[in-house]
């Protein structure tokens, strides 16, 4: 199976059923009155953290999710079905951006995200009629789905991570402590991913995982470092294998100060983490030398001598790992989105008007193009209470200061009308003015 850590989503939000236009005509009743039903929800696209997945490999395959749409309404104000929520599993540890964000990480068993909402069932005619207004022939679009683009990034939840120069050990001493089998030999970056092992020792358990070998200039994207370090950044202790015969011509004090510099650079984080140098291959002639070296050098930090091949050391090295993780809080969350503080409100512009360069005036906003998008053309009072509603929030004030006349083009999303300047007089006004008016003619 292909380890894949990292992924760009496109994802939306099933539509909202439309609102249905019906009138209730049955015998012996004169006045049914408008019984159209509310279209049904659309379903949302939610992120739920799964222990039973590993890797994105089904999520790069197929990066593009929707929900359902929701149902119509009918008659006999009849509500539509809601469409069906599109779950997508992940893995635990998984992060997750929009933007550059942080927005969630699903580092618990069930714990779930709404990634795109789906959007609301448009209203039918029923839902419009009041008092004065007993006949509404109006009824409403189903809202649009959410649309999101958002990127993903596994960062694997493990207690200890094993890192090192390559040929250090570092999948011997994994296969050694676990029952993990990652692949083992005897040349440079044979770990191509990730390995995680649940190591019991003395009725207690740990996770540890072993990442590709590092070399200068991992941090920067040389060899197989730079994708993978970030897998031991939620990590409590680090275990830092050398090996007694050093690598690429470096001696094994030279090959300690590498790794912590290329640790440092990728992240002040890992460079504060507990170590514990451990001088693997002790089997071999100059392994006890190399152990002497060290810890005549690094006085005051943890040195251990262990064998992965045959077994040398390592009780002690797992008994020093759990009585320094015991000392360690649990790490929380990765990073939390950026949120107000409190007492705080933030109010987003309602609209935003701009001439275009064809003389057309661009009508923009969550808002207004959301009602754009509900609107049924084809119902004259539909059309006549989006037109009200943009004249109460202030559309026609901020097209008249833009120098427009009666006539020009207005788009707002995939709506396009004239406009028609009728000053400041509200429907209201224009109901009272015309029913004086009448009541002066009689």
């Amino acid at each position: 199976m292909d380890f894949i850590d990292r992924v760009r989503l496109f994802l939306s939000g099933g539509d909202g059923g439309s609102g249905c236009m019906s009138f209730r005509r049955e015998k012996y009743i004169p006045f049914g009155g408008p019984d159209g039903g509310d279209g049904g929800k659309g379903g949302d696209v939610i992120l739920e953290a799964s222990s039973s997945l590993f890797t994105f490999l089904d999520l790069a395959r197929r990066p593009h999710r929707k929900g359902e749409d929701g149902g119509n309404g009918k008659g006999s104000d009849k509500t539509g079905e809601s469409g069906s929520d599109c779950v997508i599993c992940v893995p635990l540890g998984t992060v997750v951006f929009k933007d550059g964000l942080c927005q969630a990480d699903l580092c618990e068993e069930g714990s779930r995200f709404l990634a795109a909402k789906g959007g609301r069932g448009g209203r039918g005619n029923l839902s419009f009629k009041t008092q004065r207004h007993t006949a509404p022939r109006i009824a409403e679009k189903g809202e649009p789905g959410e649309k999101a683009t958002i990127d993903i990034e596994l960062k694997l939840l493990a207690d200890v991570g094993l890192v090192g120069l390559p040929n250090a050990g570092k999948s011997s001493m994994l296969a050694r402590i676990s029952k993990a089998r990652p692949k083992i030999a005897d040349y440079p970056f044979t770990t191509l991913q990730p390995h995680l092992g649940v190591v019991s020792h003395k009725e207690e358990n740990f996770v540890a995982a072993d990442i590709p070998g590092l070399i200068e200039g991992a941090h920067k994207g040389t060899g197989l470092g730079d994708g993978f370090l970030r897998h031991i950044e939620r990590t409590r202790l680090l275990w830092h294998l050398i090996d007694p015969l050093g690598f690429g011509g470096l001696e094994p004090r030279d090959g300690v100060r590498l790794i912590e510099a290329e640790l440092a650079s990728f992240s002040p984080g890992l460079a504060r983490k507990p170590k514990i140098l451990v001088v693997n291959k002790m089997d071999l002639p100059e392994g006890r030398a190399v152990l002497g070296t060290l810890k005549r050098h690094y006085r005051r930090r943890r040195v251990i001598g262990v064998s992965a091949a045959t077994g040398e050391g390592v009780d002690a090295l797992l008994d020093e790992a759990i009585k320094t993780l015991s000392e360690l809080p649990k790490p929380g969350p990765f990073r939390a989105a950026a949120t107000l503080t409190p007492g705080s409100v933030r109010v987003e512009q309602g609209f935003s008007v701009a001439r275009q360069k064809d003389g057309r005036f661009a009508l923009r906003g969550n808002l207004v193009e959301k009602m754009a998008a509900m609107l049924r053309p084809e119902l004259p009072e539909a059309v006549a209470r989006f037109q009200n509603t943009l004249r109460k929030i202030g559309v026609d004030k901020a097209l008249r200061r833009l120098g427009a006349a009666e006539g020009d083009v207005v788009c707002c999303g995939a709506v396009e009308f004239e406009w028609q300047d009728e000053g400041a007089e509200t429907e209201r006004e224009r109901w009272r003015r015309k029913a004086k008016e009448n009541s002066v003619g009689s």
